[in-house]
């Protein structure tokens, strides 16, 4: 077992009989919707499904972008490139916003009352328009030939990140618009040489979001967690498939293994 990644933990897990709050992040509403099994064997039984390896390029890039309008945030007045594509709003100044940007210090959280769930996430940025209302933004980064989007179907946990977003501010009292804004920065790879720097074209995707099924959601989530039994996998999970292929070659081993030495018999006769 690597240093990466703890196959099995003994903290932080769901104990139904608890009157305690317990806290489901973003990703763990994420992960819920992507597969129930593999929601339930991390939360309940504490064997999380392997961890991606760190994009540390793409956290540069949402460092430096948090610095930048940072300044502006200061000023009080537009990005140049927010003006760029014809959006009035300012980044918003708040005492607890770095509280809102660190997952490690809370994020933005409420409790859900009907479930005594914590649920809470750590936003890129906010702004806010000029009617007050207040518009979740988040950094992405990648490196493509084509145009920038958010379109795509493997993108749908970027539109619901942000709707949980909404829904989380609302749920604290903020007016929040539904427009919620993507800031993607996209490195240009049809430059003649790298040398040891990458230019980036920035765009910024506007996004009409819809929460409503957030709280549907999370009492589905609930339900699972409360649940005797292992659910159901997701019929398009890589991780559930890859276990299953994998349980069946072992168990086809075990019972068509045969020793070692009649094997080298075989092949010299």
């Amino acid at each position: 077992m690597s240093k990466y990644y703890k196959a099995k933990r003994v903290r932080n897990l769901y104990d139904p009989l608890s009157r305690k709050p317990y806290a489901i992040s973003r990703a763990g509403i994420e992960l819920f919707q992507k597969c129930p099994r593999c929601f339930y064997l991390n939360k309940r039984l504490g064997t999380a499904t392997p961890p991606a390896y760190p994009y540390s390029l793409n956290t540069a890039v949402d460092i430096l972008l948090k610095k930048e309008f940072d300044l502006f945030r200061r000023l009080a007045v537009p990005h140049p490139t927010a003006t760029y594509f014809g959006i009035n709003c300012i980044p918003f100044a708040h005492k607890d916003l770095e509280t809102w940007r660190n997952a490690l210090r809370g994020g933005i959280k409420h409790l859900h009352g009907p479930t005594n769930l914590i649920i809470k996430g750590a936003v890129d940025d906010i702004w806010i328009d000029a009617k007050d209302q207040l518009h979740i933004v988040d950094y992405k980064s990648t490196s493509k030939t084509g145009e920038v989007n958010i379109d795509a179907d493997w993108q749908a946990s970027y539109r619901h990140q942000v709707e949980v977003y909404q829904w989380l501010f609302r749920r604290n009292g903020f007016m929040v618009s539904d427009v919620a804004y993507f800031v993607y920065a996209n490195a240009d790879p049809g430059k003649p040489a790298f040398e040891s720097k990458l230019e980036f074209n920035t765009k910024i995707i506007a996004y009409e979001g819809d929460d409503s099924w957030v709280e549907d959601t999370i009492i589905q989530l609930h339900k699972c967690l409360l649940a005797p039994d292992l659910p159901e996998p997701a019929h398009d999970c890589d991780y559930c498939a890859y276990f299953n292929q994998r349980s069946i070659h072992e168990s086809s081993f075990r019972r068509s293994r045969i020793p070692r030495y009649s094997r080298s018999r075989d092949r010299r006769a």
